[in-house]
């Protein structure tokens, strides 16, 4: 994926930037996020007794599963920034679970740049509105307002603080 310039990133603010491409969320995700959570609540682990005793007709993934996949479909659908070699998470302003996400569903995520801020220091701080879609779901199953931080050589940005 091409790099974009920090200019570009300013001039993006306010607009979708991008939706991820479609990934399925397996049983195996989720077993995989339970051993490594330590959540083997049986809504996410037994399939049997999720179908019997749930609303979901199954297991539903962990809401903080689906969240964590953001990382990847951030990856895989937003332009790095030029000299900008490092990004790391910086928090979330909002974070809302509206739909569980059933096994086997695929979800994308829709990407809108909020906000863009340049610090002297080289730190950009990058504000996401982000929608996690499932498919043939009219209801998304979270909506979250994300803080990421990508680092820049301060004299690559000199000309756009």
């Amino acid at each position: 994926m091409k790099a974009i310039t920090t200019d570009q990133l300013l001039s993006g603010v306010g607009t979708e930037v991008g939706v991820s491409p479609w990934r399925t969320v397996t049983q195996t995700m989720i077993d995989q996020f339970a051993d490594a959570t330590d959540d083997h609540q049986f809504i996410h682990c037994d399939p049997e007794r999720a179908a019997a005793e749930t609303p979901f007709g199954g297991t539903i993934a962990h809401g903080f599963l689906t969240l964590s996949l953001l990382s990847a479909m951030t990856y895989e659908t937003i332009p790095r920034i030029e000299g900008g070699d490092m990004g790391i998470n910086h928090g979330f302003e909002s974070v809302k679970f509206v739909t569980p996400v059933k096994t086997g569903s695929r979800i994308r995520t829709r990407f809108v740049l909020a906000d863009v801020k340049i610090r002297p220091s080289g730190w950009i701080q990058i504000t996401h509105d982000v929608t996690i879609e499932i498919e043939n779901s009219v209801k998304p199953a979270l909506t979250a307002r994300w803080l990421t931080l990508t680092f820049v050589d301060p004299e690559r940005n000199a000309a756009a603080v």
